[in-house]
């Protein structure tokens, strides 16, 4: 079924791709399998732009296939930690704009505060 509203809630998406999490992985299992999924994603991501030094064209509707399953992967992953795909996202955000107040900064990027990771 494709959703056809224009706002996804990221903790409605981490409950909908949960429904197709192997219910049979125990919570490290599923860590694992979401870890390796997501360097398995980036891979083929990757894989798209390299052939492209072969002489291929991108094709940016696969990219965007294959990074929806990279979002899938960062889901299960908090679906195995017990945390909420939103927090994680906030938490992110929260990161860049303590980093970058005026939005990005090489000089800021270069020369980050003790303890900013």
């Amino acid at each position: 079924m494709e959703i056809t509203y224009d706002k996804y809630d990221a903790n409605v998406y981490q409950s909908d791709a949960a429904r197709t999490i192997n219910p049979e992985l125990t919570r490290d299992e599923m860590a694992q399998h979401a870890t390796l999924g997501m360097v398995s994603e980036i891979g083929e991501i990757c894989g798209i732009y390299q052939k492209t030094f072969q002489g291929h064209e991108p094709d940016p509707e696969h990219a965007k296939r294959e990074l929806g399953d990279l979002l899938w992967f960062v889901a299960e992953y908090c679906t195995a930690q017990g945390w909420k795909l939103s927090d994680v996202m906030r938490l992110n955000i929260s990161k860049l704009r303590a980093r970058y107040p005026q939005g990005f900064d090489p000089e800021r990027s270069r020369h980050r505060a003790q303890g900013d990771v």
